[in-house]
This record gives C-alpha cells, sequence and structure tokens, in this order.
C-alpha cells in the first residue's frame, strides 16, 4: 500500500544540518561546560634564546605572574622536568610546555552570550592565514578551470585508467599518507579536492570514495607520523624521550594501519563502480556530477601546447609547495604566494585577458568561501576553551585517572583519554606541549616506556580526527557537498576496525617494543 504524498515529504524533510551549524551548536555546548566545569592552569615554562650570553626559562603563573630563572639542565632537573635543554636551545620545543604537578584552581572566566557570538569572529581572525590559503587556492582552481585543462587532462586520464581504477586509490592514499607522516600533510589537503573528484567520477567512483582516498590518506599518516615535526618530533622532545623512540613501531603502525584503510575503501570503492546505486550518495550523484564533471569524456579534447604548459605550471605549484614545507620550513603565506603565482602565470599562458582573470579568479575564490568560514568557526571553538580556562582542567583530571593502572590498561585508557581530549583540542603541537610534561611521567610510574604515552597521543588524536568536527573533516565534507551524517555512516565501521588494532597495537607494544 502507498502512503499518501503529504506523509512521505514529511518523512524526508529533515535534512542534516549543515556544517556551520553543527559547529556551533558544539560551541554552545563548550561555552556551557565553561560554567560547569571549574577553571584550572598548570604553570608553564617558556625558553627566551641568549641575550648576553645568558638564556633564560620564565615560568608563567596565572595568579603570581612571570618568574625568570636560568636557561640551564639544572633548571630542568629541579623541576622535575626529564627535558634536555638542548631541546629548547635547538628550537625542537618553540611552545610554551606545561610543569607536572603546578595544577592549581583559577579564578573562573565562563564564556557568555557575547563570547559564544564573537568566538566564530575571533577564530575567522585568529585563521585568518589558513582562510586567506583556501581562498587564494579556489582562485588558482577558478583559472586552472578556465583554460579547459582539466577538461583535457581528466578525460585523457579516465581514458588511460580503464581496467586499473584501483591503482588511483592506492597510488593516491600512500602519497598523501606519506605526506602526513612525514611533514604533517592536513590542511593543504583541502587544495586536491577539486582536482582529484572529477578524475574519481571520471573512474565511476562517486564523490564518498574520492573523499575517503585523500581524508582517510592524511589522517592515517598523521596518526602514524614518524618524523613529523608537528606531532612524533615535538611530543617526544616534549615528553623527554628522543623522537627516534618507537620509531620503527610507528613506522608499522603506518603499514598496517594504511593496509587496513586501502582494503575498507577499495572494498566500497569497487561495489560503488559496480551498482552505483549502492553508494551512500547515490541520491546526490546529479548534483555532484553537475559541481565537479564539466568533462565530455567522449569528447575529442584538444591537447595544445597551452593546455599541456598549464597542467605542468598547475602540477609545478603542488610540488613547490610540497618542497617548501617539507624542506625549507614554509607555512601558508608561503604556501599561499606559490598559487597566488601559479595563478597568474598560468593566466598568462592561457592569454586571458585582465577583466577575464580578474572575475574568474573571484569566482573561484567564492566557490571556497564555504569552507573558508567553517574553519574559521572551528577555531572559535578552540577559543572558548582557552578563554574559558577549562583545556588544562581536563588534562589534570585525566592524568589522576590513569595514575597506577597495569601498564597495558594503561596504555589503551591513555589511547582514549587523548581521543577524548583532541575533541577540545584539535592541534597536534599544542596537545603535545600541553600534555607530553604532565602525561609522560605517569608512563615511569607504571614502568611502560614514555614512547607509549606518545603513540597513545598520536593513534588517539589520530582516530578521533576521523570524526571530530572541531578539526577538518567539516571543511573536507564541504568541499565535496556531503553531508556529515553520511560521512559517519561510511567511516564508523573503519574506526572500529582501527580502534581496535590500535589498542592491540599498543598492549603488544607495551611489552615488546
Amino acid at each position: 500500500m502507498h502512503q499518501p504524498l503529504d506523509e512521505k515529504e514529511k518523512k524526508s524533510s529533515f535534512s542534516f544540518p549543515t556544517a556551520h551549524t553543527v559547529l556551533l551548536i558544539i560551541a554552545a555546548l563548550v561555552a556551557l561546560s565553561t560554567w560547569l566545569i571549574p577553571a584550572g592552569k598548570y604553570d608553564k615554562l617558556e625558553y627566551k634564546a641568549a641575550t648576553e650570553n645568558t638564556a633564560a626559562l620564565f615560568i608563567h603563573h596565572a595568579q603570581d605572574g612571570d618568574r625568570e630563572l636560568p636557561g640551564t639542565q639544572a633548571t630542568l632537573d629541579a623541576l622535575g622536568m626529564k627535558i634536555d635543554i638542548q631541546k629548547f636551545e635547538n628550537g625542537d620545543i618553540w611552545k610554551a610546555v606545561g610543569i607536572p604537578g603546578t595544577y592549581h584552581q583559577v579564578e573562573a572566566n565562563p564564556q557568555g552570550i557575547v563570547d559564544f557570538i564573537q568566538s566564530p569572529l575571533k577564530g575567522i581572525k585568529d585563521a585568518i592565514e589558513v582562510i586567506l590559503f583556501v581562498l587564494i587556492i579556489g582562485g588558482f582552481i577558478g583559472i586552472v578551470n578556465h583554460t579547459g585543462a582539466f577538461d583535457a587532462g581528466v578525460a585523457r586520464l579516465a581514458n588511460r585508467l580503464k581496467g586499473r581504477e584501483t591503482w588511483l586509490i592506492i597510488i593516491i592514499s600512500s602519497l598523501i599518507a606519506v605526506g602526513g607522516t612525514t611533514f604533517g600533510l592536513a590542511e593543504e589537503t583541502i587544495a586536491f579536492y577539486p582536482i582529484l573528484v572529477p578524475v574519481f567520477l571520471a573512474a565511476r567512483y562517486d564523490a564518498m570514495v574520492a573523499l575517503a582516498t585523500i581524508y582517510i590518506g592524511s589522517s592515517m599518516g598523521t596518526m602514524a607520523s614518524t618524523v613529523n615535526p608537528f606531532s612524533a618530533i615535538i611530543a617526544s622532545n616534549s615528553a623527554g624521550i628522543s623522537w627516534t623512540s618507537g620509531l620503527y613501531g610507528r613506522l608499522l603502525m603506518l603499514i598496517l594501519g594504511m593496509g587496513i584503510c586501502l582494503w575498507y575503501i577499495i572494498r566500497y570503492a569497487e561495489k560503488v563502480r559496480k551498482e552505483p546505486n549502492s553508494s551512500l550518495i547515490y541520491d546526490q550523484k546529479e548534483s555532484i556530477e553537475a559541481q565537479f564533471m564539466n568533462t565530455n569524456l567522449d569528447k575529442e579534447h584538444q591537447f595544445t601546447l597551452s593546455i599541456q604548459l598549464v597542467l605542468l605550471l598547475f602540477l609545478l605549484s603542488f610540488v613547490v609547495m610540497i618542497i617548501g614545507v617539507s624542506q625549507l620550513g614554509w607555512w601558508f603565506m608561503e604556501m599561499t604566494t606559490v598559487f597566488f603565482v601559479g595563478a597568474i602565470l598560468i593566466g598568462v599562458v592561457a592569454g586571458i585577458k585582465e577583466k577575464e582573470f580578474v572575475q574568474e579568479f573571484v569566482k573561484g575564490a567564492n566557490d571556497l568561501l564555504n569552507v573558508a568560514l567553517i574553519i574559521g568557526i572551528a577555531r572559535g571553538v578552540t577559543f572558548l576553551m582557552d578563554e574559558g580556562l577549562i583545556s588544562d582542567t581536563l588534562l589534570y583530571y585525566a592524568s589522576g585517572a590513569v595514575e597506577g593502572m597495569p601498564k597495558a590498561l594503561f596504555a589503551n585508557v591513555m589511547l582514549f583519554i587523548y581521543a577524548g581530549l583532541s575533541f577540545f583540542i584539535p592541534s597536534s603541537s599544542g596537545m603535545a606541549v600541553l600534555s607530553m610534561p604532565v602525561m609522560a611521567p605517569l608512563a615511569d610510574v607504571v614502568g611502560a616506556p614514555r614512547e607509549i604515552v606518545v603513540d597513545a597521543y598520536q593513534y588517539g588524536m589520530g582516530l578521533m580526527a576521523f570524526i571530530t568536527p572541531t578539526g577538518l573533516i567539516l571543511a573536507s565534507l564541504t568541499m565535496v557537498n556531503v553531508t556529515y551524517d553520511k560521512w559517519i555512516k561510511f567511516v564508523t565501521p573503519l574506526l572500529v576496525i582501527l580502534t581496535l588494532f590500535s589498542m592491540i597495537y599498543l598492549t603488544i607494544s607495551v611489552y615488546l617494543f
């Protein structure tokens, strides 16, 4: 028996809220939590480089102000911090670190209505370099699209991939994972979606496969960071151990974890390629193809010298960005400059007129404005946490919960503690300097190596990165026009598998590595 039309419409009228609304709801909950969780702070230690042959360590106390101490190893030892002074001198630790045993409650600073309203604006202001990077990337992609180079490139690639589509997933995801494990490739992947989604659609996959290949590759790479200075190295330094401690264990985790992720993505991808209606986003097939697929794959596309030069400049822009970030210490301003110059050079090579160039560049930037705003709003949640003075309190109670446990249980509980904390503190370097001086000594008490704490920190944060709205996932979902609820449905089985695998791996690591 068929349901009445109006009843069907009522059932289908609900749609999952936008990423902006999800983040604002989270921001409201965080603001509310600042009224319920006691405010507290750890004393922070900051190193100042030598002036007149004298280096100094400054202790920042929330109530008593700053105190200057000699910048020596003896000072660190007296404070109970098992960190080599050279880590500060060499710049390996460049942020203020927490001092264990110094937690104290401070006067509360609950975040009210005005703070909540201003938090997205403060977040946008703080994330302006990232936002500018995203907007310039949008303009860059807009110019390349206008030249027709994408159409020609995608058509040629699609024809050459026939029968070998699986390698597209394996190669791209593995390369992105290598970027994640070595230099923390994460926000930079935003630039890859407009380029790679059409390629995956041309290979008869859906946009979810493109999203998973890029995002899961990056997340797994950063989760099992090996030489990533923003997680593995700064965390190890803050824990008072060499970054090479546990390196081979994390490398094995990367290989095995990537094997699981690739198996999961390919299994879904091949099912979609054979049965398109099995796609989790099948109802969006037409709209997504209209957004990304402007290419007629059966049409003969001219591969002119101009098109070839445009594609060469396009690829070189990414190569220069990756080399700059991984080898030259570049960050968002330098990366943004690369794509800005790349857009101009492509415009010149393609012979685009000045007014036409500006129009297409602005149009392309406008396409990514939505993503830029999401990044800013997500950063605003961190502002509420910091100004509400509850981050250190959460860390204090978490450290107390694991003290004195059997070491295998300790490692696994630490995994979940870091997963939970990363919801509120999504910055890997921020989490490292805040938590490692406090958490790492607890490993000594239970008889576990300190690198286990570093591993638990990386794996816990990495697992949460697959789903946490305060991270990069909402911006990535917006890039491919997929809602958060559909991503959760797709990634939850993989997340359960990876969580169980991480727990088993940590348990074995405690006794073997």
